[in-house]
């Protein structure tokens, strides 16, 4: 049986004690996560979900359909244009509550809480 140099460095790991793999590796302690993106719908001039809870580096995007009737998402770190169809997309790099609103019906509000 042939000893490959990653055997020989495997053994001389275990025999020392030293951790050669990282614990962000397998999700441990200090393990890296992949932002993800999440979505909010206009529709029946409301916000679906109304508030969404998040991690930090995730991405949100509101996607207008509610039959052409013209919205927007307003908060104080963020505005979207105005329009009848299509999306916006914004990525929240801080920790908080994101209260927002559509300033055209103002009984539509939502709220990004960021973890």
């Amino acid at each position: 049986m042939r000893t490959t140099p990653l055997a020989l460095l495997l053994a001389g790991a275990v025999a020392t004690g030293a951790a050669l793999i990282p614990t962000a590796a397998f999700g441990g302690a200090g393990a890296a996560r992949a932002a993800r993106g999440h979505t909010v719908i206009l529709q029946r001039e409301a916000f679906h979900p109304g508030t969404l809870t998040i991690s930090r580096g995730d991405s949100v995007t509101w996607v207008w359909r509610d039959g052409g009737i013209v919205h927007n998402v307003i908060a104080r770190s963020f505005r979207s244009r105005t329009m009848t169809y299509g999306s916006f997309t914004e990525r929240f790099i801080h920790s908080g509550t994101f209260d927002y609103r559509c300033t055209i019906h103002p009984h539509m509000t939502g709220a990004i809480i960021v973890h």
